[in-house]
């Protein structure tokens, strides 16, 4: 999440910027720049500034739409591609995530008509002959009709895959449905990949390896919550565990990250209530840069936190969006115990289900 910083949030939802999106725009600058000056460099970025704004309303369209069927939308998180929202539950309805995946490129189309029909729809090979803010509106036009098709491509992390999905989860069940249409996500990534190697495009070797990489998550996530049906978080969790007081220094979390096998700590006021989090990364970080830093001033404040009775699935959907420990309180939002990836997947191996990683 360190490599998508938040660069604003509109209800509630926070919108990310991935680094490959910067990535994306320092390479269009830098080759407009030397191809055709500083005109055609500031063209670009003005358009793909243009552009940027398109991808964030195509976001918003899944994003009201799923609020329409009672689900959040915690972050987006853009990408070359497009973006990718996350929703904090799959809605059980093939039918609505198929309208939640849908009203995306359904923005995307209507942006791009809108565009063309206003400037009377010019052909795409009139574009070359077009100079100055109607070049740009003319390809901006187009290009949301182009982003609107590609997203409906059958891949994960793409709108399509997420039909495809909801179509095979109808039939086979979520679990193998998200399997399924992973595989098809991990094929395509394989042609692009394959495309950007033959001709030497960068940005699409990125693109491919962005989706293979996503298209393997999502099924694995899917797996995990196949695995942890009908449990509860009191299943998963340690309750054998250390704390941080506020007002110790990060020379003691130091010496606790030494002491015990925990790599996360929860932080307590003097009552012991929960405060934030601190994980080995702050840990070090602070330590480097004075001993006697108070853990106050390093800790997250935001953390994950849920009760001993919630379903596993939340669980998973924390640690999936990259949460490195899940705190358990009590009603008094006390810590009665901790969830990571690694207590998890124990779980699963010790107790093997049907979808769990269990060993032969």
């Amino acid at each position: 999440m360190s490599w998508s910083p938040t660069i604003a949030t509109f209800a509630e939802t926070k919108v990310r910027l991935h680094w490959s999106f910067l990535l994306f725009l320092l390479w269009i600058g830098l080759t407009a720049l030397l191809d055709q000056g500083v005109g055609a460099a500031v063209s670009s970025l003005v358009f793909f500034s243009l552009l940027f704004i398109c991808v964030v309303l195509h976001e918003f369209g899944h994003i009201l739409a799923a609020r329409r069927f009672g689900v959040r939308t915690p972050d987006v998180l853009l990408l070359p591609i497009g973006g990718v929202s996350r929703l904090e539950r799959i809605p059980e309805e093939p039918r609505k995530e198929i309208i939640i995946a849908l009203a995306g490129p359904l923005v995307s189309f209507v942006i791009g008509l809108f565009v063309l029909v206003v400037l009377g729809f010019p052909q795409v090979d009139l574009v070359n002959g077009l100079a100055g803010p109607e070049a740009i509106l003319v390809q901006l036009g187009w290009l949301n009709i182009f982003l609107g098709a590609f997203n409906l491509i059958p891949a994960f992390p793409m709108d399509g895959g997420r039909v495809l999905r909801a179509l095979l989860a109808s039939r086979f069940g979520y679990a193998r449905g998200t399997q399924l249409a992973a595989n098809a996500g991990q094929a395509a990534a394989i042609i692009f990949g394959m495309l950007g190697l033959l001709s030497g495009n960068f940005i699409l070797l990125l693109i491919a390896v962005f989706i293979f990489l996503a298209a393997s998550s999502e099924a694995g996530a899917a797996q995990m919550r196949s695995a942890t049906l009908g449990l509860t978080t009191a299943d998963f969790m340690i309750t054998e565990f250390d704390c941080l007081r506020l007002d110790q220094p990060v020379s003691a979390a130091a010496e606790a990250l030494i002491r015990t096998n925990q790599r996360q700590f929860p932080i307590v006021d003097g009552k012991g209530r929960l405060c934030g989090g601190l994980d080995r990364d702050a840990i070090v970080k602070a330590l480097h840069r004075d001993p006697q830093t108070p853990v106050s001033e390093a800790m997250q404040a935001d953390i994950a936190t849920v009760t001993p009775h919630h379903n596993a699935d939340e669980l998973v959907r924390y640690l999936q969006a990259g949460e490195s420990m899940v705190v358990v309180c009590s009603g008094d939002d006390r810590p009665v115990g901790v969830v990571t990836w690694e207590n998890m997947l124990e779980y699963l191996m010790v107790h093997p289900r049907k979808g769990a990683f269990a060993q032969e």
